[in-house]
């Protein structure tokens, strides 16, 4: 087994990353999500896990300029949106996903971008608060629920 790669994601990961948002949607583990075409994994900033010549997991997004964030970031500073993150099902629970996010941090780090936000629909809160808030250290920001009274 080769040793585990992470590294800025080039044409060719991002044509993986695509097949694995597709079996990201088969998954059926976040809330509406819908699989990425190439257009839009080009124009995001996206990191890749890669092992034995396989992208087996990717974390993406863009940098953008807050604006009516100010009970946490000052309008017109720099933040990244973290759009996606997703480890393959055989190597899940395996560091790979914080591997990433740290990769990211680093990388963040070196262009003076000191915040990260992210929203997420996935269906199983627990390991987002378990992965995100007491392994990342990130903070609660908001909150969104919601019920269907017809069920």
């Amino acid at each position: 087994m080769k040793e585990l790669i992470i590294r800025e994601a080039n044409h060719y990961d991002k044509i993986q990353v695509v097949g694995l948002t597709k079996l990201w949607e088969t998954e059926k583990i976040t809330y509406g999500f819908v699989a990425d075409d190439y257009d839009y994994i080009a124009d995001t900033l996206c990191f890749v896990a890669i092992l034995n010549d396989q992208v087996i997991g990717f974390i993406l997004g863009n940098i953008q300029n807050a604006k009516n964030m100010g009970s946490i970031i000052p309008d017109e500073t720099s933040y990244f949106e973290l759009e996606e993150i997703y480890v393959i099902p055989e190597h899940r629970s395996s560091g790979i996903g914080t591997m990433l996010f740290n990769w990211l941090e680093l990388f963040l780090k070196s262009c003076q971008v000191t915040n990260i936000v992210l929203s997420t629909a996935t269906k199983n809160y627990q390991k987002i608060l378990e992965f995100y808030v007491r392994k990342l250290n990130m903070k609660v920001w908001s909150i969104r629920l919601f019920k269907n009274i017809n069920e």
